[in-house]
């Protein structure tokens, strides 16, 4: 469960940040993406795990995150405000 929740909370608040966001909204989305991928370094140094745990969570769960953010805000963007 810590996996799926570092992964979520990377892809929205990558997401969020994409539709926020003016222009360059895929370095937005890395940007924030990098941010998660720092604290879960520092949570991997900090808070004892299994290895396999801590490459499976850093190698999966922030940048993948953060591109497929990307790729689906600005999907999102591109649709017209009164699309239902």
């Amino acid at each position: 469960m810590p996996f799926v929740a570092h992964a979520l909370g990377a892809l929205s608040g990558a997401v969020v940040a994409v539709l926020a966001a003016v222009s360059h909204r895929t370095i937005v989305a890395y940007f924030v993406g990098a941010l998660f991928l720092s604290g879960g370094i520092a949570a991997a140094r900090l808070i004892p795990a299994p290895t396999w745990f801590i490459v499976m969570d850093l190698g999966l769960a922030y940048m993948p995150m953060s591109i497929l953010a990307a790729k689906i805000g600005c999907r999102a963007k591109a649709l017209p405000a009164d699309s239902t």
